[in-house]
């Protein structure tokens, strides 16, 4: 038997293995699923538009990967707080108690719950060989405190800009992007919360992509063990007061232990 009742800011593969089957997949718009999800996808449309217009002027591109500059390093800044916001919520939401200086350790807990490590996304239009991104792929296997590159660059650059400027590159950058498309598909699926959202409609495209969240990126989703996928019946679940229950999250001693 699988999960009976789902965990809160996690989408997961019900036990078919689709992510909606017959409407199951209706949690995610539940109020009691996610507070204010709306308003970090919201903030990732923005990023998103924004790293587009990056694109007109620097080309998606393997050549290009290691090239920095101001407007990259800005992003590169703004797609990492939008990871630890998320980070953040999906924790405290599902009852986890983090230290006052909460940095990227104890945020690592997400892929207890998550396994954000197992989420590839696609960049459209590029040119080259780099186009599919793995940013949390240093976490799926121990030693679990392995540091993510991009997120140690967005730290240096910004305790530190004059040395280590040149670390905010267009390809730490874009991997921070990637970082966010998947935190939020992990959460929402496809899910925009826009009146014309097609809810988790995600169709198992022979390639194993689907469309992310804001339509311009691809993201293929993890499978999960049949004994921790969802098996319930929304319909009859949603009408819970509470329909949710927390992930029950090992804390950061015990995985420093680990």
């Amino acid at each position: 038997m699988g999960i009976t009742r789902p965990y809160r800011r996690t989408c997961r593969q019900l036990v078919d293995g689709s992510y909606a089957n017959g409407g199951h997949g209706g949690y995610v718009t539940h109020p009691a699923y996610s507070e204010s999800p709306e308003h970090y996808v919201r903030a990732f449309l923005v990023l998103q538009k924004d790293l587009q217009e990056l694109f007109d002027y620097v080309e998606p591109s393997d050549q290009n990967l290691q090239c920095h500059s101001y407007r990259i390093r800005e992003l590169l800044m703004r797609a990492c707080m939008e990871v630890e916001a998320n980070c953040k919520a999906i924790l405290t939401e599902n009852g986890a108690v983090l230290r006052e200086r909460s940095n990227m350790f104890d945020y690592r807990m997400v892929e207890q719950s998550h396994k954000l490590s197992a989420f590839q996304v696609s960049v459209p239009t590029w040119h080259g060989a780099a186009a599919m991104r793995t940013p949390f792929v240093r976490w799926a296997n121990p030693p679990q405190d392995q540091n993510l590159p991009w997120y140690e660059a967005y730290n240096k650059t910004k305790h530190n800009r004059a040395t280590n400027f040149h670390q905010a590159t267009f390809e730490n950058m874009l991997d921070a992007v990637c970082a966010v498309v998947a935190i939020l598909s992990a959460q929402f699926g496809d899910e925009d919360f826009s009146r014309n959202s097609n809810l988790l409609a995600l169709e198992g495209n022979q390639d194993g992509m689907e469309t992310a969240i804001g339509g311009y990126f691809r993201v293929k989703f993890p499978t999960w063990p049949d004994d921790e996928r969802y098996d319930f019946d929304w319909r009859s679940l949603k009408q819970a007061v509470d329909p949710f229950v927390n992930f029950p999250y090992a804390d950061t001693q015990e995985l420093r232990r680990g």
